[in-house]
């Protein structure tokens, strides 16, 4: 191609895009916020070139379950130090505001962060979500005002979510909080971002998977679950009928790996017969401030590889597809001319602190680390 002057140019030892297919060496050419050139044949001169032989550059990570909150909030964290300084560019929030305290997100976080978010709504007006009793009493569930939210916030709130865990539900009824939720995402044509029912052993995952419609996500969907296990996608070893009859309708399955939700077991079941996770996710919120090694998207990319992703798998699942359900096909979790110029660069590091599930156990293998991340054609962060 001619010589061009381009604002960036980045070459790395391999460029790999899930949805352009491109894999290999290559080059990415920036003018402005956008994606000139990408691929193997790129060259021209650039304001600004650079070069990362030993590293794999791939659209900027897309997060389908964090907690970025303002400062203050009850299980958020700051999205710029834990998200896009690790190679995320764009995540979903899930549950961090209602109806009430939309508004203020909306300004604060929304309008205000480098990071692109996108809401998943709490049907619970007041305040930020909260861990313990969010729908414990139903009547805080305001079915109109979560409406008239969504209409409000457009685009910028990709849907609903609800959480049937005890810690959330308190002694509500799961089923009827789900039902009521169900009820909004009709009324407003939004999919929802739906936690499941752990512990106690009151309602089979069959059941709570029945009640979920296509374009619905699953997160949590790699937990181990009771003793019991009749919560987990997987039960003695095999992923159960129910979660095979969900994806068949459309229903999809987010990792969602937070405190207590990566299970490498459940996993490496899970992943042997060809059930892989839609998303991967990290669930990241303040109790993971100061954990060593840090909690991050390419961290939790690395354990569902650890459990027997392929590599180009656990990419495309925290690059193009939850970019596909955030209905942000090429805007970005693309390399395409065109899209939005976000991209991190990842190294991997054989020799990184082994890998630790929910549980404790561990798996060696290496770690993709975080060494640039590019939003909107500006290189934020270096390593």
């Amino acid at each position: 191609m001619s010589e061009l002057k381009y604002d960036l140019a980045i070459r790395a030892g391999r460029i790999f895009c899930a949805e352009t297919g491109l894999d290999g060496p290559g080059m990415v050419a920036i003018q402005g916020d956008r994606i000139v050139a990408s691929g193997p044949d790129v060259h021209g001169e650039a304001l600004e070139t650079v070069e990362f032989p030993d590293a794999v550059l791939v659209p900027g990570l897309v997060d389908l379950h964090a907690h970025p909150s303002p400062a203050g909030w009850h299980v958020g964290d700051d999205p710029e130090p834990s998200m896009l300084a690790r190679g995320t560019t764009t995540a979903l929030s899930q549950g961090d505001a209602g109806a009430d305290a939309w508004p203020v997100y909306r300004e604060t976080m929304v309008e205000a962060s480098r990071l692109r978010l996108r809401t998943a709504i709490s049907p619970v007006r007041e305040n930020s979500f909260a861990q313990t009793g969010h729908f414990e009493d139903l009547e805080a569930i305001d079915a109109d005002a979560c409406a008239r939210t969504v209409r409000d916030g457009g685009d910028l709130i990709w849907g609903i979510a609800v959480n049937a865990a005890v810690q959330v539900a308190g002694e509500s009824d799961p089923r009827e909080i789900l039902r009521v939720v169900l009820s909004v995402a009709e009324a407003t044509g939004r999919p929802l971002l739906y936690g499941s029912r752990r512990e106690p052993s009151d309602w089979p995952l069959a059941q709570q998977l029945k009640m979920l419609r296509p374009g619905d996500v699953m997160t949590y969907c790699l937990h181990r679950g009771t003793d019991s296990g009749e919560e987990s996608i997987v039960r003695k070893g095999r992923v159960v009928d129910a979660a095979w009859e969900a994806r068949e309708r459309g229903v999809l399955f987010d990792v969602g790996h937070g405190m207590n939700s990566l299970d490498f077991q459940v996993a490496e079941a899970a992943i042997a017969e060809g059930f892989l996770p839609d998303t991967i996710s990290t669930d990241i919120q303040r109790r993971h401030i100061g954990l060593e090694p840090i909690h991050d998207l390419p961290r939790t990319i690395s354990k569902l590889m650890a459990a027997g992703t392929s590599q180009p798998d656990a990419l495309a699942r925290a690059t193009a597809r939850p970019a596909e359900v955030l209905g942000l096909s090429g805007e970005t979790g693309t390399l395409a001319p065109g899209a939005c110029a976000d991209i991190a660069v990842l190294q991997w590091n054989r020799n990184a602190p082994p890998l630790v599930d929910s549980v404790g156990a561990t798996r060696p293998g290496g770690c993709f680390e975080p060494i640039v991340t590019v939003r909107c054609g500006q290189i934020v962060q270096r390593a």
